[in-house]
């Protein structure tokens, strides 16, 4: 009977064998797992090829044979290097690797995407192809966040007008001075009347605000003189409530139809078609939330306010179509749980002024101003947004929401308004006054 030996080698080495006499024959059961080759009339070099098992056996010339019973093992060096790595590199994770340097496969579990993806990129330096069978834990529900917004917009408007216009109708002058800024009186047709032009009338479209004549000389004037202020103020406070990572938007305001026109062919010919579409106008919001590994608020927010301008308005085939007025900003911001930001400075301040005069007399120092007309508008437009996110809370079965309460309610529970009902007609019923039966009387 053959002696028999036990040979553990790994994958890509080999264990050379010598004998003390010359080797006759070599015997392999399966060469893909090992082989021998014959390095001298005395040694025999066993190189280990695949993982497995296999038998080899040795003829010495005049003894026994020798059987070796090979077990080749996969050689782990590079993954016992890769578990190394990843325990230095992901300690909190609990990554396992296993395979060849043709195929990884990853198992275990870690705590986020971001290391998912650091282990495979860890591996893929180690093997050609990577598995991954990484398990996440299960995504927590998702934040529910509540967004107060305040939106203040304050416009003022100044207004300061001076101008003047003579007119004279008397006997030896008929006539009239404006610089046709503001409206001046104009006279009637020039008619004769004994032989004088006083007798002809005069009309007025706008007597402004200051009106003076001289009936003993027939000479007059309006004067405009006016200033006037403004102030507009619009104020909102939208509260919006959205979902990590969703869009909210907020709306108040309206929409305008805004006439969209088309063509279409019509029988060899093209016809204009005219759709309407609206657009949004008013204080408007729009964000969105996302949640980072602190537990702070990354918020990207547009906030928008917007207003119909008709003095830029557009008339095309009938249809008025207004301008727009628009403030908007966008941003985006990290923020904690109850901290606000503000958005200001959007400011948008004009001065228009108009000056018209007469030449020559309307140059001249003092006396020129009579003879001048001057209108200035200032207009000071100023948007200002506070911003403040907070996580939502939601209410145990066991507490209760406070509701709006009225100082005097007007209308009573059914239940309340029964019993005093039922009270009512307890005191409407009749009594008996006086002796019963046989009581005396008192």
């Amino acid at each position: 009977m053959a002696a028999e030996h036990e040979l553990t080698l790994v994958a890509g080495r080999g264990r050379l064998l010598r004998f003390g006499s010359q080797v006759a024959r070599v015997a392999v059961a399966e060469p893909k797992i090992a082989d021998a080759v014959v390095v001298s009339p005395s040694e025999i070099m066993i190189n280990a090829k695949a993982p497995g098992h296999t038998t080899v056996v040795i003829w010495e010339v005049n003894s026994e044979p020798v059987q070796y019973n090979v077990q080749v093992v996969q050689d782990t060096t590079f993954l016992d290097s890769l578990r190394r790595e990843l325990q230095e590199r992901l300690p909190e994770a609990e990554i396992r690797a296993d395979g060849t340097p043709e195929k990884m496969v990853l198992t275990g579990t870690a705590r986020s995407e971001e290391q998912v993806k650091r282990a495979v990129a860890l591996a893929s330096t180690y093997a050609r192809t990577v598995e991954n069978l990484i398990k996440l834990p299960p995504a927590p529900d998702p934040r529910q966040i509540l967004l107060q917004v305040k939106f203040a917009s304050v416009d003022r408007v100044a207004l300061s007008e001076l101008g003047f216009n003579y007119f004279s109708r008397n006997e030896k002058t008929l006539g009239s001075l404006s610089t046709q800024q503001f409206a001046q009186p104009r006279f009637s047709q020039f008619q004769f009347q004994d032989q004088q032009f006083e007798n002809t009338t005069i009309s007025f479209s706008d007597l402004l605000n200051l009106f003076i004549f001289r009936p003993d000389l027939n000479i007059g004037a309006t004067i405009r003189a006016l200033q006037s202020r403004n102030l507009l103020q619009i104020l909102a406070e939208p509260n919006l409530i959205t979902v990590e990572g969703k869009e909210a938007s907020f709306l108040a305001g309206g929409q305008f139809p805004f006439p969209v026109i088309t063509t279409t062919p019509t029988g060899g010919a093209i016809a204009p078609v005219i759709t309407v579409q609206f657009k949004d106008f008013g204080v408007q919001l729009k964000f969105t939330p996302t949640l980072t590994d602190s537990g702070a608020i990354r918020l990207r927010v547009a906030p928008e306010v917007s207003s119909l301008d008709f003095a830029n308005a557009v008339t095309l085939q009938g249809f008025l179509i207004p301008a727009v007025s628009t403030r908007k900003a966008e941003t985006e911001v990290v923020l904690k749980d109850g901290e606000s930001f503000a958005i200001a400075g959007l400011l948008d301040n004009r001065v228009e002024q108009v000056l018209s005069k007469i030449p020559g007399i309307g140059d001249i120092p003092i006396i020129g101003h009579l003879f001048r007309s001057r209108s200035t508008r200032k207009t000071a437009n100023e948007l200002l947004v506070v911003i403040t996110p907070r996580f939502v809370r939601a209410l145990s079965p066991e507490e209760k929401a406070a509701l709006p309460e009225t100082l005097e309610p007007f209308l009573p529970p059914a239940a309340e308004e029964k019993v005093r009902r039922e009270d009512r007609q307890r005191k409407r019923q009749p009594e008996f006054v006086g002796p019963r039966g046989h009581q005396e009387p008192r």
